[in-house]
């Protein structure tokens, strides 16, 4: 994301810093034998529970987006221009790729076999997976922000532009590396959604306090007011229930439309300076993490009626995160990106989501 709201951590400070420290402090402690039998059971009641930490050392600044290839989470260290690869099965960092400036969505192909690094400078960073050299370039007017990959067509999909002109959602063909298509959207774009079984493709155009919706067989664009809130920048798609949620920080909101005509159906109080958002279908939950320094989780009772679960302390400015939901037999496993701050390192940590 490339703009953060100034009034984010203004906010945040309506929290009692020490009451604040002393449960982020606490929520980092990995469990252990000696712990409580009363402790034990309200960790156990919590629907996701931190179980390990990877250390970045010497990565400095904030984080961006996640993207996730077999048995590897890749990470944006916008801060710090590289974009961390990391070893899921033996939690360590693989590969750190430098030169990357501002990096900030991240997918991967398989079927390429190639890493894809949209950068606020104006680029499209393409990797091959064998030894994470780089391969090739694709050039975006007014940067290139989050990235998806859409597995049935190979095609990525680019959201670009920092204006009115520039921005839109470009498409490139991920085995030959060319821009095949473009789909203007009137505004910068931020987080975005492809249907897997619909031709529709869901864009948060902050700008203009809406979201755009984009048939990609007709090229038509509906767009969907977003009354009573801004700043929508997250987003996360319940394709079978036909549910769009979105992160707003005017005021901190989740807020749950209906993607067959785009009415609000719920907003509910959420975290501050949210910059990732996801949906679980396993449990039927929400997740966002937010830079105020908490994981909200919501639960979806009904399609049409939902409630905070829990909001689970993490640390400030930790508003980026990953989840790809339970891979094969595994965990079921959430990453979430802790800058540095003082003498602690940047690390990723790994919580294990439970019912």
């Amino acid at each position: 994301m490339k703009h953060v709201c100034a009034t984010v951590f203004a906010l945040a400070l309506a929290v009692p810093i020490a009451a604040l420290l002393s449960a982020q402090t606490a929520s980092t402690r990995a469990p252990n034998s000696a712990t409580s039998q009363g402790s034990a059971s309200a960790e156990i009641s919590q629907p996701m529970v931190l179980t390990e930490t990877i250390p970045l050392e010497g990565v400095k600044g904030r984080f961006d987006h996640f993207g996730y290839g077999p048995g590897r989470v890749f990470v944006s260290e916008l801060g710090n221009n590289s974009v961390g690869v990391i070893d899921v099965g033996g939690r360590t960092v693989e590969k750190t790729i430098t030169g990357v400036p501002d990096p900030q969505g991240v997918a991967y192909s398989p079927e390429a076999k190639k890493l894809f690094v949209g950068s606020g400078r104006g680029k499209l960073h393409i990797f091959g997976a064998d030894s994470w050299d780089p391969v090739a370039t694709v050039d975006f007017q007014g940067g290139a922000d989050n990235v998806r990959y859409d597995a049935a067509t190979r095609r990525i999909y680019v959201g670009c532009g920092n204006d009115e002109k520039t921005g839109a959602i470009g498409v490139v063909d991920a085995m030959t590396n060319q821009r095949i298509d473009e789909y203007k959207l009137g505004g910068e774009p931020e987080s975005f959604q492809l249907e897997k079984s619909g031709p529709n493709l869901y864009v948060n155009v902050p700008d203009l306090k809406q979201v755009a919706v984009i048939n990609r067989q007709t090229k038509s664009v509906a767009r969907w007011p977003l009354a009573g809130v801004s700043s929508n920048f997250p987003m996360a798609l319940d394709e079978a229930d036909h549910r769009l949620f979105i992160g707003t920080h005017d005021p901190a909101r989740l807020v749950v439309l209906d993607t067959t005509n785009g009415r609000i159906i719920a907003s509910l109080p959420s975290v501050q300076d949210t910059d990732d958002l996801y949906w679980d279908g396993e449990y039927k939950r929400v997740y966002m993490p937010g830079g105020e320094g908490f994981i909200c989780v919501f639960q979806m009772k009904d399609p049409e009626h939902y409630e905070r679960l829990a909001k689970i302390p993490t640390a400030i400015g930790a508003r980026t995160a990953g989840y790809f939901g339970r891979q094969g037999k595994g965990f079921n496993r959430f990453f979430l990106a802790v800058p540095a701050r003082g003498a602690e390192p940047a690390e990723i940590r790994i919580y294990t989501v439970q019912q």
